[in-house]
């Protein structure tokens, strides 16, 4: 079993830990009504902008999400939360530094042993879900999980449908489909997004993300006979059946949305090993993108 698979199935442990920690670092994440910022990169920017959703959903404070090379320079916030596996991502590191002393900031990171310790003001480390592969799983929903905990929506369900998530058999010919959208509505969109880049990475797929609306404005064009559509959260009216009236594998999100992810998670390492792909060597990248002065 690879290391994407063994981290994959241990996440509902890992977000009955988390959601136990919140608590207990409530000190250190956003008190309602403070403007915050949250920055990631690659899939934790993808969570980023699912807790900016929920946080502004549920009226706790006006709440944005940036990659983290891309945080707008001098624009005021009471509190910036860097998502960070590896404490290492270059751009992470060099936010941090340059908002020392002028934003408060805390890090939500895997390895204690890293910059990023020094970097932040606070820091809530989740060694316990910090993993060996280079495809992200089982921080990023645990990261999310600990999150949403803080923000009072966190529930036992969540984890039950994790463990359904991974005990359900995939929808029978999805594996086979050629192309895969996925589809969220507010904090969804974020795990749209996010199940994604797991289908680029670990199985090299032609995948799309879109909010559930957009999906109508010119995307479904390309869904078809072979391709799969794939909807995180409440789907609009008529969307399932317009999508399958194209031809396309509808799957319906009827489990708690993070598990919604974990099951998407759990599709990608079964197309790369129909592929033949070994999902813990994903082609071009590494675990951390360190960049170097040239």
């Amino acid at each position: 079993m690879s290391h994407v698979e063994n981290e994959l199935n241990s996440q509902p442990e890992c977000w009955t830990r988390a959601a136990g920690l919140a608590a207990g670092e409530a000190a250190k994440l956003p008190a309602p009504g403070e403007r915050v910022a949250i920055v990631g990169c690659g899939t934790s920017w993808f969570m980023a902008q699912a807790f900016a959703a929920l946080r502004e959903q549920s009226g706790q404070g006006e709440t944005d999400a940036f990659a983290a090379s891309e945080f707008p320079a001098g624009r005021p916030y009471d509190r910036l939360i860097a998502l960070s596996r590896s404490g290492t991502t270059t751009e992470v590191v060099e936010l941090l530094a340059a908002v020392k002393g002028r934003i408060r900031t805390t890090a939500v990171i895997g390895d204690p042993n890293t910059p990023i310790v020094s970097a932040a003001d606070d820091v809530i480390v989740l060694d316990f879900a910090d993993e060996r592969s280079v495809v992200q799983t089982r921080f990023a929903t645990t990261a999310l999980t600990l999150l949403r905990a803080h923000l009072g929506l966190h529930t036992e369900q969540a984890v039950a449908d994790a463990r359904t998530a991974l005990e359900t058999p995939l929808p029978e010919g999805l594996v086979e489909c050629g192309q895969f959208s996925f589809l969220g509505r507010g904090w969804t969109v974020g795990l749209a997004n996010e199940a994604a880049l797991k289908m680029r990475e670990a199985s090299l797929s032609w995948t799309e993300a879109y909010p559930a609306m957009e999906y109508r404005h010119g995307p479904i064009s390309v869904t078809t006979a072979g391709t799969a559509t794939w909807m995180i959260g409440t789907a609009p009216e008529g969307l399932a059946e317009q999508v399958a009236g194209t031809g396309a594998l509808w799957v319906e999100g009827g489990l708690d949305p993070l598990a919604e992810l974990v099951r998407a998670q759990r599709l990608a390492v079964a197309v790369a090993a129909a592929r033949g792909l070994d999902p813990d060597q994903p082609r071009h990248l590494t675990r951390s993108v360190i960049l170097t002065a040239g």
